[in-house]
């Protein structure tokens, strides 16, 4: 029923279920814009390799999403050598990440929307198109020789389709990865595994062997309590089990190749066989059922107590929990690990995209005389190896020093456990490795701030085959509006009763009647409304 090449990371669901597309044929020609952008202060010769540097001083507003836990500050070195470098200050409209997404909104519709509009993930743009608010950005990367280089070196045109509307262009200008990052699995106490005498698991069979044997040597303890309420734990799975459930869970569908068609996955054998593998560790006592509803701090609370042991992590959260430890057991007193994760049914597989958020551009951008200017500034700061590394790492010789290729942060400077006792952080004081302009880049790069243990996690990771994207579904407005509403009620049902089917609020013998109860909610309907779109626009 699957295919290899058929999935997609949470980010990249967003996509399907947004359609991506909002323009009609009648709309098309109304929002193709017609402003020949201006060259302004943008250089003449910019190429593959060059620096970027308007050629007067020039200011360009942007929207900017104020992360709580570094919040903006002005005199950030980020913005003073960006200026200094560039020739390119920035007016910005700052808004706290928790409104970001309303105010956006707002603005956009209201026409008072920044030139600049980062931190917007693909599917997100889709609203605005139909209106002409945003500009189709794949008309003008001709004058982003970094960006066009990458995307023809790191092989990104597959995931650009998944962001096109029905027009054919994109409207969203992507961060992009050289590879799939991987980030999330299964924190296991591994010292633990040594004293039972069990390798790491590498398949979701050999995690319940484990799980087992940590229950008969703590019988007082469920050997895994999870956070995320078990949607991270679900997604990673699922690739193994050959479906789409958790923060993956997206639009539901999953395309079948040999049918060139799309299946509903949460009635499908595969997700079954997943909800009841999972049912399988709650009815033998080796997974929390609190796991499904408990918030996350009391999830961290029992692994880092020693309560249980085995968590969902990611290599930031995976720190956290050490640090932790080190006050609550003793430093030396346990040892923890970010397994490979787990290989299921379906294979060995590794899901994921090479893209990231990134940015739209308002309408009015386009008319400024300084457009072309903006594009060769994004692209410099976005896609060339020296702008990736500035966003990055910051200034070289002040807050970072570079030998033989390799980066270090300065001794008084700390980000991501590197240097913990330095009085400056990267972020915080100083602006760099923010959310805003720095994601994506080279693997090499990606890697600079990893541990040695991170880099031999990802090198495992990419030894799994790798799934790319399912078709996109090219949704216009009514359309994209009808499968939202087919779809809400069936999520929901989707949802709720996954959770209830794991901790065994429900039998498994009901199954069938899960299916009927979303059948009559036009389960049918739903998914002949997005094979008809997706057959009708091949």
């Amino acid at each position: 029923m699957k295919q290899l090449l058929s999935k997609m990371t949470t980010l990249s669901l967003v996509v399907f279920l947004a359609g991506l597309v909002a323009c009609n044929d009648s709309e098309t020609s109304e929002n193709e814009t017609s402003v020949e952008p201006g060259s302004g202060a943008s250089m003449e010769d910019y190429g593959v390799g060059d620096s970027f540097k308007a050629t007067e001083p020039v200011t360009f507003s942007t929207l900017f999403s104020d992360h709580p836990n570094y919040p903006l500050k002005e005199d950030w070195l980020f913005f003073e050598a960006l200026e200094e470098k560039t020739n390119v200050s920035l007016d910005i409209t700052s808004v706290p990440m928790s409104d970001y997404t309303d105010k956006r909104s707002l603005l956009l519709s209201s026409g008072d929307a920044p030139y600049i509009i980062p931190k917007t993930y693909p599917g997100e743009e889709t609203q605005f198109v139909a209106s002409g608010a945003i500009i189709p950005i794949s008309d003008y990367v001709d004058m982003m020789p970094h960006y066009q280089q990458k995307v023809k070196e790191w092989n990104i045109e597959p995931f650009l389709d998944g962001l096109r509307q029905r027009d054919g262009k994109y409207y969203v200008l992507p961060g992009i990865h050289e590879e799939v990052w991987p980030d999330y699995s299964l924190a296991v106490r591994t010292d633990i595994l040594e004293e039972i005498g069990l390798e790491e698991p590498t398949t979701w069979q050999e995690v319940e062997t484990m799980l087992s044997k940590m229950k008969e040597a703590y019988p007082d303890k469920y050997p895994f309590s999870d956070r995320f309420q078990f949607n991270s734990t679900l997604n990673i799975a699922a690739t193994g089990f050959g479906t789409r459930a958790g923060w993956g869970l997206g639009n539901m569908l999953d395309y079948d190749e040999e049918a060139d068609e799309f299946i509903f996955a949460p009635t499908s054998d595969e997700y079954r066989s997943m909800i009841e593998y999972f049912n399988g560790l709650i009815e033998k006592g080796l997974l929390d059922p609190e796991s499904v509803t408990q918030e996350d701090d009391q999830a961290i609370q029992k692994f880092t107590s020693g309560e249980s042991f085995v968590i969902n992590t990611n290599g930031q959260t995976l720190t956290q929990y050490r640090t932790t430890m080190n006050e609550t057991l003793g430093e030396g007193n346990y040892e923890i690990k970010k397994i490979v994760v787990p290989g299921g049914p379906a294979g060995q597989l590794l899901e994921g995209t090479k893209l990231e958020n990134g940015i739209m551009f308002s309408k009015a951008a386009a008319e400024d005389p300084n457009f072309e200017a903006m594009l060769q500034f994004i692209d410099w700061l976005l896609y060339s190896d020296e702008g990736l590394e500035f966003a990055k790492w910051g200034v070289e010789g002040e807050t970072y020093t570079k030998e033989n290729d390799e980066q270090q942060l300065a001794d008084d400077v700390t980000f991501r456990g590197m240097n913990p006792d330095a009085e400056n952080h990267l972020q915080i004081d100083y602006g760099f490795s923010g959310g805003n302009f720095s994601y994506g880049g080279s693997t090499e790069l990606l890697h600079s701030m990893f541990s040695e243990e991170e880099i031999e996690f990802q090198n495992a990771m990419h030894e799994k085959e790798l799934l790319l994207p399912d078709p996109a579904i090219p949704y216009d407005g009514p359309q994209l509006e009808q499968a939202s509403l087919l779809s809400t009620p069936i999520k929901d049902t989707v949802e709720q009763n996954t959770l209830k089917f794991i901790v065994g609020d429900r039998s498994m013998d009901e199954w069938d009647n899960y299916v009927k109860e979303l059948e009559g909610k036009n389960l049918q309907g739903y998914l002949d409304h997005a094979n008809s779109v997706y057959q009708n626009n091949k």
